[in-house]
C-alpha cells in the first residue's frame, strides 16, 4: 500500500535522520551500486547495509533495477523534492512569524 504524502514525508525525514543512510545516498549519487558493492565502504555487516536499503526504499529514496540475480541501487529524488518543497513552506512560515514576533518586539521598545 503507497504512502500518504505524510507518512511518506516522515519516512523520509526518519531515513534522512542516520548518517550511514546518508552517506549510502551520497555514495548512489554518483553512481549505481548493488549491496556487495555498498557494503564495502562500510564497517557494519552486509546484513545492516540490506537494513539501512530497505529503510531508504520505504521512504521511497532508491530506486531498484534487476539485473539478472543482482538488485543495483539508485537515488529517487522525486521525495527529496517533495520534502524540499514542503521545509521551504515551513520557512516561509517560520519568517513570516519571526518577523511578526520582531515587528511586535520592537513596538514595545
Amino acid at each position: 500500500m503507497p504512502l500518504s504524502r505524510d507518512e511518506q514525508r516522515s519516512a523520509c525525514l526518519a531515513a534522512l535522520a542516520d548518517p550511514t543512510r546518508r552517506a549510502i545516498l551520497d555514495l548512489l549519487a554518483r553512481r549505481r551500486l548493488h549491496v556487495e558493492e555498498l557494503a564495502a565502504h562500510f564497517t557494519v555487516s552486509r546484513p545492516a547495509i540490506s537494513k539501512h536499503l530497505r529503510t531508504l526504499k520505504r521512504a521511497g529514496l532508491l530506486s531498484e533495477e534487476h539485473e539478472g540475480r543482482r538488485a543495483f541501487y539508485g537515488v529517487n529524488a522525486r521525495p527529496l523534492a517533495e520534502l524540499e518543497r514542503w521545509l521551504a513552506m515551513q520557512r516561509r512560515v517560520w519568517e513570516t512569524s519571526l518577523g511578526t514576533l520582531k515587528r511586535l518586539v520592537e513596538r514595545d521598545d
